[in-house]
C-alpha cells in the first residue's frame, strides 16, 4: 500500500464526504482520524507531513465510508459532549443535542431557589422521561447532590445505556432506571404527589415529516425517540395530562419541544387547568425550545 500522510488522508476523506453531501466535511474526517489515533487537533497539525500507519488507515478508511452512507460522527465515535460532560451514545439512543441543555439548565435554576427558599429538608425528587442516553438525568445528578432520580424510557436497550452513563459519571446509586411508557413504571411507586421536576425531551416529529429530516436523523437515529405522531404533540399530551397526579403542590414540569409547538403546548397546559400559567423559554437560536409549567 502506497504511503499516505496525515494530510492526504484527511483531504482525501473530506474529499469523500462532501461528494456525499456531509456539510461539515473538513472536520468531520480530522475528527475521525483524532479520534482513532486518540491524539487533539494540535498533535494531528503538528504531524501533518508524517505517514499514516497502515493499520490505522484502514480502520480510518472503514470510518470514513461509514459517515460517507451520512451515518451520525457519533455512532461512530461512540460518544457525544453534553452538559460538559462525555456521554456513550449507539443507535439505540437519541444523540444528545445542544439545545436539550437548556432543561438542565432550568431545572438548576428551580432546585437553586427551592434551595434558597425551604428550610429543613431540602432534597429532591426528579422524574426523568424519555431518558434515551440518560443525559438529562445524569447531568443533573452531577450537579444536584441531594436529589433523588427516576430515568423512565420504553426502550430497554435506551435503559442499558443510560445506566452505563450514569455508572461513567458516578451517579448510578442516585438514579433508578425503569423501563416502561411513560408514568406507567411509576405507579407501582409510592411517589405519587411527591415529585418536585419532572423533565422530558419526548418525541415531538410528526409522523409525515420523516422524510423530509436529514439522512443523519432519518436513516440512523431512533424512530421511537423521534415520531410522535400525525400532530407531532401526541406524547406532550400525554404528559401534560398525567403529570400533576405525581407532582407535588408547586411542583414543575419541563419539556423540550419543536419549532412550532409552542402556542399549541401553551393551549393544552391552559386547557389542562391544573396548572398555573407555563412559560415558554427560546434556545440560543431564538427558537422557543422549553415549555414550563407549575402545578397550581
Amino acid at each position: 500500500m502506497e504511503q499516505v500522510t496525515i494530510a492526504e488522508a484527511i483531504n482525501k476523506a473530506a474529499s469523500i464526504l462532501s461528494a456525499r453531501g456531509v456539510s461539515e466535511a473538513r472536520l468531520d474526517a480530522e475528527v475521525l482520524l483524532r479520534f482513532i489515533l486518540n491524539r487533539d487537533r494540535a498533535w494531528i497539525m503538528a504531524h501533518a507531513g508524517e505517514p499514516l500507519d497502515e493499520d490505522k488507515r484502514g480502520i480510518f478508511e472503514k470510518a470514513v465510508a461509514r459517515r460517507a452512507k451520512r451515518e451520525p460522527l457519533q455512532y461512530i465515535t461512540g460518544k457525544q459532549e453534553f452538559w460538559g460532560l462525555d456521554f456513550i451514545v449507539k443507535p439505540d439512543v437519541l444523540i444528545p443535542r445542544p439545545e436539550t441543555e437548556l432543561v438542565v439548565e432550568t431545572t438548576l435554576k428551580i432546585t437553586e431557589h427551592g434551595r434558597r427558599s425551604t428550610e429543613g429538608d431540602t432534597s429532591f425528587t426528579i422524574v426523568d422521561l424519555c431518558t434515551g442516553s440518560g443525559c438529562i438525568a445524569v447531568s443533573l445528578a452531577r450537579e444536584i447532590r441531594n436529589a433523588r432520580f427516576f430515568a423512565i424510557d420504553t426502550s430497554g436497550r435506551a435503559i442499558a445505556i443510560a445506566r452505563e452513563n450514569a455508572r461513567k459519571h458516578g451517579v448510578s446509586e442516585r438514579i433508578r432506571f425503569l423501563e416502561g411508557d411513560l408514568f406507567q413504571p411509576l405507579e407501582e411507586l409510592d411517589v405519587r404527589g411527591r415529585v418536585d421536576i419532572i423533565t422530558a425531551n419526548p418525541p415531538y416529529i410528526r409522523s409525515g415529516d420523516l422524510r423530509g429530516l436529514q439522512p443523519e436523523v432519518r436513516d440512523f437515529e431512533p424512530e421511537i425517540a423521534l415520531i410522535a405522531g400525525p400532530g407531532g404533540r401526541e406524547v406532550h399530551q400525554k404528559i401534560i395530562e398525567a403529570a400533576p397526579a405525581f407532582l407535588k403542590k408547586h411542583g414543575s414540569l419541563i419539556m423540550e419541544m419543536g419549532e412550532g409547538q409552542a402556542e399549541a403546548l401553551l393551549a393544552m397546559v391552559n386547557k389542562d387547568g391544573r396548572y398555573a400559567a407555563p412559560e415558554i423559554l427560546k434556545d440560543l437560536a431564538g427558537i422557543d425550545r422549553v415549555i414550563v409549567a407549575q402545578k397550581k
